[in-house]
């Protein structure tokens, strides 16, 4: 009987170890996904919050108004880039053609990389922060920019960030 119960611990430790190793090995990637018209991550997006859904170039300016963050905000834009690691985040439009940030809330979702080049509405939280030069270049990485780009990151920089809990 002892024989049996040493026989079986070896063989989950066995069983264990292995499939810790399998896991532990794959890589994550974004979700599969073609990102079409009506899909949604995180938490969704309420029916009627598109229709309420403020222009990029309006948040810009509610920011800067009152006093660098915002609540509860729904905004539509265009996806410039998703992270190519993970979809652990995208980057949005703006007017002037640069870009904003967006985090998911708590990394709890992730998004398809065929999200890029669409227009999406998001609902979250948006302030103006300063980025410093390690987290900029950490998302340049990400976002498999040339090593010459990176390298040129040197200066802490503000914008625009958005925590997103639904697209």
């Amino acid at each position: 009987m002892k024989f049996k119960a040493i026989l079986f611990a070896v063989a989950v430790s066995a069983s264990t170890i292995a499939f810790a190793q399998e896991t532990s090995q794959k890589k994550f990637s974004p979700p599969a996904g073609n990102a079409l018209v009506g899909d949604t991550y995180g938490a969704g997006v309420a029916a009627n919050t598109e229709s309420k859904a403020i222009t990029v170039d309006k948040l810009g300016k509610r920011l800067k108004k009152e006093n660098k963050k915002l609540e509860n905000v729904a905004i539509k834009g265009k996806v410039a880039d998703v992270c190519e690691k993970k979809g652990c985040w995208l980057t949005i439009q703006t007017d002037d053609n640069s870009q904003f940030f967006v985090k998911m809330k708590d990394y709890a979702f992730f998004v398809p990389t065929a999200l890029k080049g669409k227009n999406v509405v998001l609902e979250g939280n948006a302030e103006r922060k300063v980025i410093s030069v390690d987290e900029q270049k950490h998302y340049a990485e990400d976002a498999k920019k040339p090593q010459s780009e990176i390298d040129a990151i040197t200066q802490p920089q503000e914008e625009i960030r958005f925590l997103a809990s639904g697209i």
